[in-house]
């Protein structure tokens, strides 16, 4: 029971603490851009996987479903390989203050958006 209850508890602080630093985005601290760069990176690394089913799903849409697998299937590779590498930079770069490089920011912001990799290390205003 321990195994589960701990992966649980940690998403969901994660997923009420995102939101919260969504809200502050205008009026933030230093300490706290870092932090949620920190987090931003973390998260990203560790959820790039849902980038497969995404691409998938999004593909099979747009076109039909042999073309959605297969050629869903690679994209979504590719863009897992890039948002891990993109959170792993956020990560590693947090104490500089910068925007984040994937966007959506989160992979469950807009589900249905390709993600795109936006300007490499503009600092936040």
């Amino acid at each position: 029971m321990k195994k589960i209850t701990l992966p649980i508890l940690l998403l969901s602080l994660l997923i009420v603490s995102t939101s919260s630093f969504a809200e502050e985005l205008e009026q933030r601290s230093y300490g706290s851009i870092v932090g949620h760069k920190a987090l931003n990176g973390f998260t990203n690394m560790n959820t790039a996987f849902l980038e497969i089913p995404k691409n998938i799903i999004n593909t099979v849409n747009d076109s039909n479903i042999i073309l959605g697998s297969v050629g869903g299937l690679m994209k979504g590779i590719v863009h897992m390989l890039g948002r891990m590498g993109v959170g792993l930079a956020d990560f590693i770069t947090c104490p500089i203050p910068t925007k984040p490089i994937a966007q959506p920011v989160y992979i469950w912001d807009d589900f249905d958006t390709d993600t795109t990799y936006g300007d490499v290390f503009r600092l936040e205003k």
